[in-house]
């Protein structure tokens, strides 16, 4: 599982320099560069909810020792 978070973090961060080179600086609100704005906020939640996910796996490891 934890192999499996690592390639999705990873293409995560991958999408997320792919939308950095989408953005135009001059106007960062207008055409592509809202959707690249949009795109670099969803894998940045995605990044978040695997993180998320990966704690609560180990907590779960954690508290089945214990028992």
């Amino acid at each position: 599982m934890k192999i499996f978070t690592n390639i999705l973090v990873v293409l995560a961060i991958g999408l997320i320099l792919f939308n950095i080179s989408l953005l135009d600086f001059k106007n960062p609100f207008e055409g592509n560069s809202m959707i690249a704005f949009i795109g670099i906020a969803a894998s940045f939640c995605a990044i978040l909810i695997l993180l998320i996910f990966r704690m609560s796996k180990s907590i779960e490891e954690k508290m089945n020792d214990k028992f």
